[in-house]
């Protein structure tokens, strides 16, 4: 069943995908999406690798604006075909789009990275986002793409915060890499961002949109730790790596130039002040 939300004004309507995700749960029924009447089709009944399906969902609704946030990290249909199935329903309904991307389109390097650099992926997970983004501007070259950084919550933990959990508990042995640099920024910042995206028609392609603190994995997950409650024996136990010593391909410094966003207005906390609050 399609749940529909704030039904009070059927003009100013939000579409969500991917609402049961993390960054979802904080925009859909939050005070983030407070001016917006909301419909968030769950995946069962609304598969975005179905073109005649998304086609078909957004042409009844006619929302105001789609959001797109669903995904799945491993399945490169949902995340290419899907997105762009997503555009050009948006588009053909005359409906403004706001597509969350990632920080890893780009493959890392010392220096921030602003709109206009060129991706340059180095992981399957951020090709596909990168195409993801062309097939995306291309079916809908009005739509804003919100590149984001690891996201983090207060009220419930996201997956960046849990591996840390599991680690304290002894549950997994892994390690927080030292020179992995990202900016994490909140959910619920986020979810605010995004509403207000969501009703920005006169903005389009990519906008950076992340903490405005760059911080290690190793730092970040002491962070959280301290945040958990855990003591400092349990979080000197923490074991911390670099990605050059693990042998993975992964980005290491990614720092996103949020400074175009925060012209806008959509500036994000530093998660060192909110998680030592």
């Amino acid at each position: 069943m399609m749940v529909a939300m704030r039904w009070s004004r059927r003009k100013h309507l939000m579409l969500v995908t991917g609402a049961s995700g993390f960054l979802g749960r904080h925009l859909v029924g939050s005070d983030a999406a407070r001016d917006w009447e909301v419909v968030a089709p769950p995946s069962r009944t609304l598969d975005i690798t179905r073109a005649e399906l998304v086609a078909d969902t957004i042409r009844e609704w006619k929302p105001t604006a789609v959001v797109h946030l669903a995904y799945r990290r491993d399945d490169p249909r949902v995340i290419v075909q899907g997105s762009a199935n997503v555009a050009r329903a948006a588009a053909a309904a005359g409906a403004h789009l706001v597509h969350l991307s990632t920080d890893v389109v780009f493959g890392g390097r010392p220096l921030p990275y602003a709109e206009a650099d060129m991706p340059d992926p180095i992981t399957d997970y951020g090709r596909w986002k990168t195409e993801a983004e062309a097939q995306v501007t291309a079916a809908h070259p009005g739509a804003v793409l919100v590149r984001t950084s690891l996201i983090y919550g207060t009220e419930h933990l996201a997956p960046v915060q849990r591996d840390v959990e599991t680690a304290l508990g002894g549950q997994r042995s892994m390690s927080f890499f030292t020179d992995e640099i990202r900016c994490p920024v909140h959910a619920a910042d986020l979810a605010r961002a995004v509403s207000v995206l969501a009703d920005r028609r006169d903005l389009s392609g990519p906008l950076h949109i992340a903490g405005p603190e760059a911080i290690d994995r190793a730092s970040l997950a002491r962070l959280v730790a301290r945040w958990l409650g855990a003591d400092a024996v349990r979080i000197a136990g923490l074991r911390t790596s670099t990605v050059a010593e693990s042998g993975l391909v992964r980005p290491a410094c990614v720092v996103l130039d949020t400074g175009l966003a925060t012209s806008l207005g959509l500036a994000c906390r530093p998660v060192s002040d909110v998680l030592r609050s």
